[in-house]
């Protein structure tokens, strides 16, 4: 199952870098257009502000199956094994519910804006929301297979309490 997720990851980075490389090209030639030839691309603007969307969502994805958000091990580092074990529970379940509530929303505004055309474009605007329909998806399936290797036993203690080091504590020599 881990090569399946360690794959689809893979491919999220790889939409994103061709959405980045999308948007460098539509703003980096709107920009020579309009200063150097007094004219432009009009879809630059919503083009490039949908892929920025996207880019955001799944990279977010990516981020939840590395545990790389903000958080913090103050207190989670100084509880006990069993502790431990009950904090990724619930703050599991907490992003689990939170997630769930971006997927009910964002597909009740797909299906509200699936008619609507953009203005430039004249796409669907429900493909914006779409966006957060794969991401809370994707992060349900992530967070209850994490849950699933809580109950069974894999998630290991390292796991439970720190999180991944950031540039700034793996630079910095210890005393």
């Amino acid at each position: 199952m881990q090569r399946w997720i360690h794959g689809y990851c893979r491919l999220l980075d790889a939409v994103s870098a061709g959405l980045l490389l999308i948007m460098v090209v539509l703003v980096f030639g709107n920009v020579v257009l309009r200063y150097g030839f007094n004219s432009g691309w009009t879809v630059s603007e919503e083009v490039s502000r949908w892929a920025f969307i996207w880019v955001v969502f799944l990279g977010s994805i990516v981020a939840v199956r590395e545990r790389g958000h903000l958080g913090t091990d103050l207190l989670i580092s100084r509880l006990p094994r069993a502790g431990q074990r009950v904090c990724y529970a619930v703050s599991h379940l907490l992003m689990l519910l939170a997630a769930w509530l971006v997927l009910q929303g964002s597909w009740a505004q797909v299906l509200i804006n699936w008619d609507v055309s953009a203005p430039t474009t004249g796409w669907s605007m429900g493909v914006v929301y779409l966006s957060g329909v794969v991401f809370a998806a994707s992060t349900c399936v992530l967070l209850v297979l994490n849950l699933l290797r809580l109950l069974t036993g894999g998630v290991p203690d390292a796991e439970l309490a720190a999180l991944p080091e950031t540039e700034e504590k793996a630079h910095t020599p210890s005393h």
